[in-house]
C-alpha cells in the first residue's frame, strides 16, 4: 500500500480543534437538513460571492469522519474500493509473516486472485480477515481468563 495514500495527522492542537468544529458543523447540517450542498465562505469574505460545492450526503458523512480523525490527530489512509494488495503488503498490514498469509490463502481462509504467478488480495477481503483474526483472539483471551479464574490464578 503506497504511502501517497497516507494523510499525516494535523500538526497542532489549533488545527485539531478546527477539524473538530468543522466536523460538528457538518454533522449538524446532515442531522437537520437534507440539503446536499455546503457553502464555503472565506474569512471576512462576502457570503454571496462564496463558491458553492454540491456533495451527496454520503460524501459529507465521509468528510465528517475524516475531520473526526483529524481532530484526534490520527493519521488516515485512503484506500479506493476494490484496491488489491500483494501478499507482502497484506502481511505488513496484518503484522504477520508473508508465509502465514500464503498459508491462509492456500487453506482457503483468505481469498485472492492470481495475476500471472502473483496473488492479489482485495483490501476489503483483508479487512474482513483481520476482523475474524481479532474476534478469534478475543474469544481465546476470554477463554484464557475463564480458565485462570477457574484455577484460581488471578
Amino acid at each position: 500500500m503506497a504511502n501517497e495514500n497516507v494523510l499525516e495527522p494535523v500538526s497542532n492542537a489549533q488545527e485539531a480543534e478546527m477539524a473538530k468544529v468543522a466536523q460538528r458543523c457538518i454533522m449538524a447540517a446532515l442531522d437537520h437538513s437534507r440539503a446536499p450542498k455546503i457553502v464555503l465562505v472565506e474569512e471576512g469574505g462576502d457570503p454571496g460571492v462564496a463558491p458553492t460545492i454540491e456533495l451527496p450526503p454520503q460524501a459529507l458523512r465521509a468528510i465528517a469522519d475524516l475531520l473526526g480523525l483529524m481532530a484526534q490527530q490520527q493519521p488516515v489512509m485512503l484506500i479506493p474500493q476494490k484496491h488489491e494488495v500483494t501478499t507482502q503488503e497484506a502481511a505488513g498490514f496484518l503484522n504477520v509473516s508473508r508465509p502465514y498469509v500464503i498459508k491462509q490463502i492456500e487453506d482457503g481462509v483468505l481469498k485472492c486472485r492470481k495475476v500471472g504467478r502473483h496473488r492479489r488480495i482485495e483490501f476489503q477481503e483483508l479487512m474482513q480477515f483481520q476482523r475474524q483474526l481479532q474476534e478469534r483472539s478475543e474469544v481465546a483471551l476470554q477463554r484464557l481468563t475463564e480458565l485462570s479464574q477457574e484455577l484460581g490464578l488471578y
